[in-house]
């Protein structure tokens, strides 16, 4: 009888928990979707994280991942995912991977997973932000070739941000493979430098405004300034 009365209080509180369990799941299931309506972030990842206590999901984990990349926390993304390239993640999870890294100057480590995102659904965005990174790590060679695939893939209707102004501005994503292509080209050849300038000018017809390019055409000219020679006396 007493083993019987044991046995029913360890399933009774069992049963408690797991009732306990499921309240606090649907409680933070409707403030999740609440904060949503709402637009309040904080609220979201709050909600978020406390459902990933509860209840672990993999997909819970790599949205709140991705929510902690889009405000900006990079750090709090990346310690939730890790940083190592894993072939069971999910695109979402390999994308929040390679913005973050690239985001904390990490461009080694970026390039691994804007690489595998690349591998599993090949653009011409993806293959510009290889082909970006390889040339930041010294792989001129293997820039060019993604530049090239990049180039097929590019549309005459499709643009890239730049942020390096106070004011955000785009261009057409064929005038920023013209400019990462005229990089390349110097950077492998200093003797190409008037056929580097002379692709960054096809940069600039496409896209006046494109100012990164415009500051690559300046540093490249004064490269092309021979000195005056001193006079004799």
């Amino acid at each position: 009888m007493k083993k019987f009365l044991v046995l029913l209080l360890v399933l009774s509180s069992a049963a408690m928990k797991a009732q306990d369990q499921t309240s606090l799941e649907k409680h933070y299931q409707a403030f999740y979707k609440q904060m949503r309506v709402q637009g309040d972030i904080n609220g979201i990842i709050q909600a978020l994280t406390h459902l990933n206590v509860i209840a672990p999901n993999t997909a819970r984990k790599d949205t709140l991942a991705y929510i902690y990349s889009s405000n900006n926390q990079h750090m709090q993304a990346l310690n939730l995912l890790g940083i190592e390239r894993l072939e069971k993640d999910s695109d979402l999870a390999v994308q929040v991977k390679a913005i973050s890294l690239k985001a904390i100057e990490q461009p080694k480590r970026a390039l691994e997973h804007f690489e595998e995102l690349a591998k599993r659904n090949p653009s011409a965005y993806l293959l510009y932000e290889v082909s970006d990174l390889k040339i930041v790590t010294g792989d001129n060679s293997g820039a060019l070739v993604s530049i090239k695939e990049g180039q097929a893939l590019t549309k005459a209707d499709m643009k890239y941000a730049f942020y390096e102004r106070q004011q955000p501005y785009e261009v057409a994503l064929k005038s920023a493979f013209f400019h990462l292509e005229a990089l390349v080209i110097y950077n492998t050849d200093k003797n190409r430098i008037k056929e580097a300038i002379a692709l960054i000018d096809r940069a600039l017809v496409l896209s006046p405004n494109f100012n990164l390019a415009s500051l690559s055409k300046q540093a490249l000219e004064s490269r092309l300034v021979v000195p005056e020679e001193t006079p004799k006396d």
